[in-house]
């Protein structure tokens, strides 16, 4: 039950004792959680230790009464609601994304149950409780408590994947989620690879047929199959070396089929599957040759220079710069480096492996992936960034360069750039001077 806090009475009399979040005020709660929670936070920087202990009950509070009311289907319908249905759940998912810390470890799991029965809610409801639960499991991280969510979950998520009367977005949902929490929570790698058959299935289903044909999907079952493939992709990052043999021969063939797909994320996304499955293949065995690699090539090669006028200007725009790096991991098995900055760290992306395992969680975490990657134990796990650092913030403080500083440092490295690049421009001289 959420807590009942004492609040004092200017006026006199006796001082009024908040009741517990009802029904009733579920609405007026909701929509004055914004503004509400920002005070809140403001405060807290202002008010040391003491001030940031209050900010942090507050929020607890506020969340359990958000939660609840959100899982109560005698004040929630997500397919009419007006004000406060939607608004809850929006609230209760950024609140897992920016301000969720040690709160999930001390009273989460006495609402697990409220995530995890998600399959009687309706299309929008589904949606969202499948989005926390896997937001859930990245909290939560490896273990025990994952895996008792997980274990509920899984069974629900397959049956809404399989069955072709559910709502189309909720399949969606499903598909990536179930693709994260396998990956965070699943303790049997045979069982990771029946999720992937269940995935295989679907994005299967939009491979150029052997009569040379390709069925034809309306565009919400289109990201249904693309949501399938990334989540299968994201799982082969954890296959064993004789599971990876086994899927480069079946699906390496029939992959390069979909980078004529008219939608620009599938072809973006199986021009990515590619690019991962010839790294896995070349780790595997370094001697690895693909038949068809000059047709491949080809086909990579002209979607990195695509000109043609029936593809919007945007799609063009968005697929070239990756089809660019695609082309170069197949063809010299080469990765452009990446590097992300968070607190005093840096972690440098470095494999198609990482890359795909990095925009998996940021999809679910948003912004406050630097945060995971600061605090988040299992986070750092997966990317072998060792235990957490414990910086205070008067040591973060007196790292920072001031703004002086970076206003000299930025005019010198603009005047270097501006020398090294008048060396390479070309002099041109008016040849009016010579007549």
């Amino acid at each position: 039950m959420p807590r009942s806090k004492k609040r004092s009475n200017k006026g006199g009399g006796q001082p009024r004792r908040v009741q517990p979040f009802s029904d009733e005020d579920a609405s007026i709660e909701t929509l004055s959680h914004c503004s509400s929670f920002s005070d809140s936070v403001s405060v807290a920087e202002e008010g040391g230790d003491v001030c940031e202990e209050a900010t942090q009950e507050d929020f607890e509070y506020k969340l359990k009464g958000f939660i609840d009311s959100t899982m109560d289907k005698r004040q929630v319908q997500f397919t009419n609601c007006e004000a406060g249905g939607d608004v809850c759940e929006e609230a209760t998912q950024e609140d897992f994304e920016y301000k969720l810390k040690g709160f999930i470890d001390s009273t989460m799991d006495k609402r697990q149950v409220q995530f995890t029965n998600c399959e009687a809610g309706k299309g929008d409801e589904q949606c969202a409780a499948a989005s926390l639960a896997c937001l859930l499991c990245i909290q939560l991280g490896a273990g025990i408590e994952s895996e008792d969510v997980f274990k509920t979950l899984k069974p629900i998520f397959k049956n809404i994947l399989a069955d072709g009367t559910a709502n189309i977005q909720t399949r969606q949902a499903c598909a990536t989620s179930l693709g994260v929490c396998s990956l965070v929570a699943a303790d049997d790698i045979l069982d990771v690879y029946a999720t992937m058959e269940c995935f295989e299935s679907l994005f299967a289903k939009s491979y150029v047929k052997e009569d040379g044909t390709r069925s034809v999907y309306n565009a919400q079952t289109t990201v249904l199959h693309i949501n399938a493939l990334l989540s299968w992709t994201l799982l082969l990052t954890i296959c064993s070396n004789t599971e990876v043999k086994k899927i480069l021969k079946k699906h390496l063939p029939k992959l390069p089929s979909l980078l004529d797909c008219d939608d620009v994320n599938m072809r973006i996304a199986a021009g990515e599957t590619l690019a991962l499955l010839f790294e896995l293949a070349r780790d595997v065995d370094a001697e690895f040759e693909y038949e068809d690699l000059e047709s491949l090539c080809a086909k990579l090669r002209a979607l990195a220079t695509d000109g043609n006028k029936h593809r919007a200007k945007n799609d063009k725009r968005k697929q070239r710069p990756v089809f660019r790096d695609v082309l170069r991991a197949v063809e010299e098995g080469e990765f452009q480096t990446e590097m992300i900055k968070f607190g005093t760290e840096r972690m440098y992306i470095d494999s198609w492996v990482i890359k795909r395992t990095y925009d998996a969680f940021t999809e679910f975490v948003g912004s406050g992936m630097n945060y995971h990657l600061q605090a988040n134990e299992f986070i750092r796990n997966v990317f072998e960034l060792g235990p957490p650092m414990m910086v205070d913030a008067a040591t973060l403080k007196a790292m920072k360069i001031s703004r002086f500083e970076r206003h000299l440092y930025n005019a010198a490295a603009f005047k270097a750039r501006t020398k090294a690049r008048n060396k390479f421009r070309d002099k041109r001289v008016d040849i009016g001077e010579f007549i």
